[in-house]
């Protein structure tokens, strides 16, 4: 009995004693250390906010055209007996040159008659005037008092001096007619198109070609309310209100510049796109003076324009993409922490927004793309980290210099 009561306490023993050794081991054992976790601050790029003075540049786009463009056609019947070799498409052509000639002899053989008929009626009226003066001279040889009209011949006078006048007229048209059969370029340009050729008999009002004047070129520029309002658009009132305007197109791969002038506006508003549209001039547009090394401006060219507009003070340029909603952006203040700054706009447009005030001293422009970015969270700059690493370096090369030359 015995030996089963110590064969039962043995076991109880010992757990008993592992129980109070654990515990034992438990209480000595110290906590483990507390340590407060420390999250590294977002590197980001920023770019300081800096306030400057500039002039709008008004971006608009749009085509070469001429100025002038006339369709020629003729003013009298005949066949065509000369064409000039450069009234052909492209061809260029000065003011005065002859481009078309229609056979001349019937109309010179006009102009002859009417020559004719005119010294037949100056004739008659030197006979007449004559009739006049001797019946004036028998009515004074017999009587005394004034003469009748009719017995002196006045109505008869006045019927050929109209008809001296009637038979200039005709010289006139005669000669007028004969001039018409040479077609001359009304102004200094180029060909775009020909519809006659050489034998071609043609009538009046025929359609001969259509050219261009290449003295000046026009584009009209599209300009919304918004960019209206940072230039002076010109009008009829004041001449001289010109802004200048620089046309940038790629010719050959190479990025080519014009320089350019708006002259007016066409003075309504677009129904459907609701802007207006400013005309700007280019002089010379094909060179044709020589007085430039330019790549000639030809007609049909799209190009993209910059309008000078009004000049501005104290302003912050900042890309658009930067602008969020509510005119607010975000900012880096001078603790280095997120902030969002509401500003006041003075201009916007596809590239920039141009700021006015919003900001406080030592914020800077935060341009790295952040994920749901929060008020107050402490970031690292990108340059500012570049700076200290460049300067401990610094320091460290310059203690192992000073510690070699100790040495």
């Amino acid at each position: 009995m015995a030996a089963k009561i110590i064969k039962v306490l043995i076991p109880v023993g010992v757990i008993a004693v592992a129980v109070v050794l654990a515990g034992g081991l438990m209480s000595m054992r110290k906590p483990p250390e507390k340590k407060d976790e420390q999250r590294p601050a977002v590197l980001i790029t920023a770019q300081p906010v800096q306030a400057e003075d500039l002039v709008y540049r008004i971006r608009s786009q749009g085509t070469v055209k001429p100025k002038l463009e006339t369709n020629l056609s003729s003013e009298v019947n005949g066949r065509i007996v000369e064409v000039a070799d450069n009234f052909i498409e492209g061809g260029f052509f000065n003011k005065g040159d002859l481009l078309v000639r229609v056979e001349q002899a019937d109309y010179q053989t006009n102009v002859k008659a009417a020559e004719a008929s005119l010294a037949n009626a100056q004739s008659a009226l030197e006979e007449e005037k004559a009739r006049g003066r001797v019946a004036e001279e028998e009515w004074r040889s017999f009587t005394d008092g004034k003469a009748p009209e009719l017995g002196l011949r006045r109505p008869q006078l006045a019927g050929a001096l109209a008809n001296v006048r009637s038979a200039e007229a005709e010289l006139e048209r005669a000669q007028r007619d004969l001039k018409r059969t040479e077609i001359r370029a009304p102004f200094a340009g180029m060909v775009k198109s020909r519809s006659v050729n050489l034998g071609q008999f043609i009538s009046r009002g025929n359609q001969i070609g259509t050219i261009y004047g290449t003295d000046i070129a026009e584009v009209r520029l599209p300009i919304t309310d918004n960019d209206s309002a940072f230039v002076q658009l010109p009008d009829f009132t004041d001449d001289d209100i010109k802004p200048e305007v620089v046309l940038t197109a790629v010719v050959g791969g190479e990025v080519m510049q014009w320089p350019a002038k708006l002259v007016r506006t066409e003075g309504v508003l677009d129904e459907r796109s609701r802007v207006i549209y400013a005309v700007a001039q280019i002089v010379d547009p094909y060179q044709r003076d020589g007085n430039s090394d330019k790549a000639p401006l030809r007609f049909g060219r799209f190009v993209q324009a910059e309008v000078l507009g009004d000049a501005t003070s104290q302003v912050v340029v900042v890309p658009r993409h930067l602008l969020l909603a509510q005119q607010q952006i975000l900012v880096v203040d001078k603790d280095n922490q997120l902030q969002f700054r509401t500003v006041q706009l003075e201009r916007t447009d596809d590239r920039f927004a141009y700021v006015r005030s919003g900001f406080a001293d030592g914020d800077r422009l935060a341009t790295s793309a952040i994920a749901n970015p929060l008020a107050g969270t402490l970031v690292r700059v990108a340059s500012e980290q570049t700076e200290q690493v460049a300067d401990k370096s610094g320091a460290d090369d310059k203690s192992a210099l000073t510690s070699q030359v100790q040495e």
